[in-house]
C-alpha cells in the first residue's frame, strides 16, 4: 500500500517525513494555479469536520460528459482527506428540469449544479454572456483570459450572489453542433427549419433567419427527431450526439467553417454553481482546494471529449452521417443579424450590459480584432 493511501494518523502525530511528502504533493498539485486531479488535499485542522454536497449535473447518465462528471465527484473525498465528499447525480435525478435544478440549489436541496451556463437565460440575462454565443469570441483560451484575466469570474460571482448561489468557475466541454434530418448546408436552410436550440439569444438569432425554435433538455431530443418533432436540433459535440444515439435519428450535420464547430456557440461552456451558504461553510483553503479542481477538471474535461470527439466522428461517418460545413460568407450572415441581439440582451439590465462591455471592448482590441467600430455603429451601452 502506498503512503497516501493508508489511514491518516491523528493531526499533529504524522512523521515529519510523511507530512513534507503530503506537503510537497499539496504545493506540486497547484503548479501554474491549476490542481493536479489525482493530487491529496491537506487537511486543515480549522476545518476538519467533512461535509457532503449533492451535485447534479446536466449530463445524462450514460454519456462521456456524465462518465467524466461521476468520476471527478468520487474523487473529492479522497483528495481531501475527508473534508468534503461530493455525491453526483445525472440529469433529472433530484430536479426534474432546468428551473426545477435552479431552485432545488438555491433553497439546499442539493449543493451544487453542474449545468450549461446559458440555460439561465430567462432568470439571469447576463448568463448570455457568460457563456458563448454567435459570432462572438470562439476560442476556449479567450474564454479563459475573459473569467480568470479580465476579471469576468469576478462579475459572475457578484451576479449569482444577488440569487444566493455561488460561481465556482466555468466548466470547458465542447461546442455545440447540429443534427438534422433534412440537408442544411447553407443559413438560407434554416428558413423554416423546426430546430431545438437552448434558449435565449442563440434562440433569437435562428429565428431571425427563419427558423421555428424549440427548447428542449438533451434527454428530449432524439425522440423529438425520432418522431419528426423536429427537422434538427443543436446540442454538444459529436462524443456526447453519439452516445445520445443522434445518427440514428438524422442523418445530417452541420459544423461552422474549416477550423471552427460552430459559430452560434463555439464555446459552449458549463460550470459548477454552489449554493452560497453550502459555500461559506467551507474553510478557505477548502474553498480553494475546489477552485482549483474546477480548474484542472475544466482541461481534463475538454481535451478527453476532444478526444473522443474525434473517435466519434469516424462512428457517424461510418453509419452514414453526411457532413456539411457553413460558409465564410455564411459567418458575415450570421454577424450581421447576431450584433443586434447582442446589443438587446445587454440592454436587459446592469449586469448584462457590464459583462457584454467587457467583451464588447475585449472584441474590438486590435489583439482580436473581431468587431470594428463599422459593425456596430448605430449601436450604444
Amino acid at each position: 500500500m502506498k503512503d497516501d493511501q493508508k489511514p491518516q494518523a491523528p493531526e499533529g502525530t504524522g512523521s515529519p517525513e510523511r507530512t513534507g511528502r503530503r506537503n510537497f504533493l499539496k504545493s506540486a498539485a497547484a503548479v501554474g494555479g491549476v490542481a493536479i486531479l489525482g493530487a491529496p488535499y491537506i487537511r486543515n485542522a480549522e476545518a476538519a469536520k467533512g461535509q457532503t454536497w449533492k451535485v447534479q449535473t446536466t449530463w445524462d447518465a450514460g454519456t462521456t460528459g456524465y462518465t467524466l462528471f461521476e468520476e471527478w465527484c468520487n474523487g473529492f473525498e479522497e483528495k481531501s482527506d475527508g473534508e468534503l465528499t461530493v455525491k453526483p447525480f445525472p440529469a433529472k435525478a433530484v430536479a426534474a428540469d432546468n428551473n426545477a435544478l435552479f431552485e432545488a440549489v438555491q433553497t439546499g436541496v442539493l449543493q451544487g449544479m453542474n449545468p450549461f451556463t446559458l440555460y439561465w437565460a430567462g432568470k439571469i440575462p447576463a448568463s448570455v454572456f457568460l457563456s458563448s454565443y454567435p459570432v462572438g469570441p470562439d476560442q476556449p483560451a479567450q474564454w479563459d483570459t475573459l473569467y480568470l484575466g479580465l476579471g469576468m469570474r469576478e462579475m459572475a460571482r457578484d451576479i449569482y450572489a444577488k440569487h444566493g448561489l455561488f460561481y465556482v468557475g466555468h466548466i470547458h466541454h465542447d461546442a455545440n453542433i447540429i443534427h438534422s434530418k433534412v440537408p442544411v448546408n447553407s443559413v438560407a436552410d434554416f428558413q423554416g427549419l423546426k430546430l431545438r436550440v437552448p434558449g435565449g439569444m442563440v434562440s433569437e438569432v435562428f429565428q431571425a433567419f427563419g427558423a421555428s425554435t424549440v427548447s428542449l433538455p438533451g434527454s428530449d431530443i432524439f425522440p423529438a427527431l425520432e418522431k419528426g418533432t423536429i427537422d434538427a436540433a443543436d446540442y454538444v459535440g459529436p462524443a456526447v450526439n453519439w452516445d445520445l444515439g443522434f445518427a440514428q435519428v438524422a442523418k445530417y450535420i452541420l459544423f461552422g467553417p474549416p477550423g471552427l464547430m460552430s459559430i452560434y456557440q463555439p464555446v459552449d461552456l458549463m460550470d459548477l454553481t454552489v449554493n452560497l451558504g453550502a459555500w461559506k461553510r467551507l474553510s478557505p483553503k477548502v474553498q480553494q482546494f475546489v477552485e482549483e479542481q474546477v480548474a484542472a477538471y475544466s482541461l481534463h474535461h475538454y481535451v478527453t471529449i476532444q478526444k473522443r470527439n474525434v473517435e466519434a466522428m469516424k462512428k457517424f461517418k461510418d453509419a452514414g452521417s453526411i457532413v456539411s460545413r457553413l460558409s465564410g460568407e455564411d459567418v458575415e450572415e450570421f454577424r450581421r443579424k447576431a450584433i443586434p441581439i447582442w446589443f438587446k440582451w445587454a440592454s436587459k439590465d446592469e449586469d448584462a450590459k457590464r459583462v457584454f462591455k467587457l467583451q464588447l471592448d475585449y472584441m474590438m482590441n486590435d489583439i482580436m480584432g473581431y468587431v470594428t467600430p463599422e459593425d456596430i455603429k448605430g449601436y450604444s451601452l
